[in-house]
């Protein structure tokens, strides 16, 4: 099997039929499996998903696991070649998988791929490119990891951005709302760190991929409509508590004994400290 598309949902039943519908468009020429997995939703997404997608596999949790726990349970039923990594909060365009899929065959080196990422009014959003939003990368000035993520040109000055947005190239972070990723990395580097619950899973994950050796790259000839709805509340309690609560778990993974990035032919001074729960 070529793909397995990955689903999270959480009371988003309106959203996930219409990001539904356009991913088994997208897939039409594919060999592809649809694994959903609702996170106890207490709306009609569930009998939705029963009546509109009849051959998607489903996942219905008991209670409420977080969006990285939920995407590990997806992770382990998905057999394809790649596996994508997509929120419910997401229209894909017709082409963005058979051009994101041959974009990976062609780049044997790449362990993932992102793509150009637009809001419903046609707005095009830089963290597609960058890979997280400001807050994050305030974080990474302030910590000095900003120098483990060259790519990302956290201090890069000048208006020419709007370059970025239609320019391929290899980034340091693949955003969360639409990855694309190799299976045989994932069975390498392992899936999502789970106590980064609802934020900073896909910056970790990313991370290691090119900890691994592999790179990762953006994808800008095809491009996702990203509704972006917020799961809890901005500025809630459960939103301050997982958003800023992921960045102390990324600064005490990483910050004191910063692993090094495997270079081909160059040959590693010291062995990469981090351990990533199961």
């Amino acid at each position: 099997m070529k793909l397995s598309v990955i689903v999270v949902n959480y009371n988003m039943c309106a959203l996930l039929k219409a990001s539904l519908g356009s991913l088994t468009k997208a897939c039409k020429h594919i060999d592809y499996e649809l694994i959903v997995i609702d996170d106890a939703s207490t709306d009609r997404s569930v009998k939705m998903l029963q009546s509109e997608f009849p051959k998607a596999e489903i996942i219905v949790n008991a209670k409420c696991l977080g969006t990285a726990k939920s995407r590990n349970l997806g992770l382990a039923k998905a057999v394809g070649e790649y596996v994508l990594l997509v929120s419910a909060d997401t229209i894909t365009a017709s082409n963005a998988l058979e051009g994101t899929l041959a974009f990976m065959d062609a780049h044997t080196h790449a362990g993932g791929v992102g793509i150009r990422m637009l809001t419903p009014q046609g707005r095009f959003l830089h963290m597609s490119r960058r890979g997280f939003n400001r807050a994050w990368e305030a974080f990474f000035k302030l910590t000095g990891l900003a120098r483990h993520f060259t790519k990302s040109r956290l201090y890069k000055n000048g208006k020419d951005n709007w370059v970025d947005e239609f320019e391929t190239a290899e980034v340091d972070v693949i955003n969360g709302a639409f990855m694309l990723l190799r299976r045989n990395v994932i069975n390498e580097v392992g899936g999502l760190d789970e106590r980064l619950t609802m934020f900073g899973h896909d910056i970790d994950l990313s991370y290691r991929i090119r900890l691994a050796g592999y790179k990762n790259y953006y994808f800008p000839k095809s491009y996702i409509i990203n509704v972006r709805k917020q799961q809890s509340a901005k500025f809630s309690w459960a939103y301050i508590t997982h958003f800023y609560g992921a960045m102390i778990i990324f600064a005490a993974k990483y910050l004191f004994r910063m692993p090094e990035i495997k270079i081909p032919e160059v040959p590693q001074l010291f062995a990469p400290n981090y351990e990533l729960e199961k």
